[in-house]
């Protein structure tokens, strides 16, 4: 078979966003799991999600053509290795992310990424009048989506980061905005000695017992509500900042960091948790990330040397950044002499 010419490529990226909202609507209607014990025939989908049964259809054909569903006679579907990752409770589930990606008012800031790069400004607030965080907290159903996708990715990055970084020297970690303890769940089972703290806002760490509780760790897993930009609990081992930085500008990033380094022990150890800008014309991922935190949060992926400069500024010294295959690098920093 030839291979597609440059505008064909093209046109299939350009249509990117058909392809990840069709993904979305799947998801929020749940279609996975309903296929995770065999086929099933779009009517039958249809009536089980209240949905128009011919447009139904329609998607499901769609994304069946690239990979995420098998359709065969009668208009039955069911999952591949792909559209199996939508399942909820799949070991690497993208189904809360891609229920969450696809929500109007976080998808229509990606539409006003030009005001962005004609102005410098976030779109996200230019769009709605408030930031990420604002809205979020004035529109519980839309936190609670979120957390859901943040829990999902932070348990595929933690399961990730314990493969390849040593916890056992630690008695106790805290997770600092730790969300709903997706992180800090993974590695305390892990080490069955350690002690974590689960540190973020008072009504999301309020959402993270079940998750510790599943996980068998919750006897051990202390939860702690407050604002990392006031202060974050004292005496650590280790202070885990997942996707934490990247959401925020070089100020408010130092703000957060220097209190951490106000908390930590002496010989204790951060861990940032982030992906890293790397060299010209490779690795995109990062730097789609880079323009989510432009058009959303209003923050920045950042280079190894950016990295160092944001840690050196609030007292911290770079000493390792070990990789994992997410693409969320350890970047392991001690206090500076």
């Amino acid at each position: 078979m030839a291979e597609p010419s440059p505008s064909t490529e093209l046109r299939r990226l350009v249509n990117g966003y058909q392809v990840s909202q069709a993904i979305h609507v799947v998801a929020a209607l749940g279609i996975a799991d309903r296929l995770k014990d065999g086929p099933r025939s779009s009517e039958e989908l249809a009536k089980a999600t209240n949905s128009h049964p011919e447009s139904l259809y329609r998607v499901l054909r769609a994304l069946a053509a690239v990979g995420i569903f098998q359709e065969s006679n009668g208009r039955r579907f069911s999952l591949t290795a792909m559209g199996d990752c939508l399942r909820l409770e799949a070991p690497d589930s993208l189904g809360s992310w891609a229920a969450f990606i696809g929500r109007p008012y976080y998808w229509q800031a990606w539409s006003h990424l030009l005001h962005s790069v004609n102005t410098g400004e976030n779109a996200f607030r230019h769009l709605h009048g408030v930031d990420v965080w604002g809205y979020r907290a004035a529109n519980p159903e839309e936190g609670a989506i979120f957390d859901a996708a943040m829990t999902e990715t932070s348990a595929a990055v933690a399961r990730a980061v314990i493969s390849t970084y040593d916890f056992s020297s630690f008695a106790r970690v805290v997770d600092v905005g730790g969300g709903q303890g997706g992180i800090l769940s993974v590695i305390l089972k892990a080490h069955q000695k350690l002690r974590g703290v689960l540190f973020d806002q008072p009504h999301v760490v309020a959402g993270a017992e079940q998750v510790l509780r599943v996980a068998g760790v919750r006897d051990r897993c202390e939860l702690i509500g407050g604002d990392f930009f006031a202060a974050v609990p004292q005496d650590c081992d280790a202070y885990i900042l997942k996707a934490i930085l990247h959401d925020w500008e070089d100020p408010a990033s130092i703000a957060i960091l220097q209190n951490c380094r106000r908390a930590i022990k002496a010989q204790g150890k951060l861990l940032v948790l982030e992906q890293l800008i790397l060299a010209p014309n490779e690795a995109p991922q990062a730097k789609f990330s880079d323009l989510n935190m432009l058009v959303a949060p209003g923050g920045q992926e950042r280079t190894r040397e950016e990295f160092a400069s944001l840690l050196a500024a609030a007292g911290f010294r770079l000493l390792n950044v070990i990789p994992n295959q997410t693409g969320f690098q350890v970047i392991e920093a001690v206090v500076a002499d």
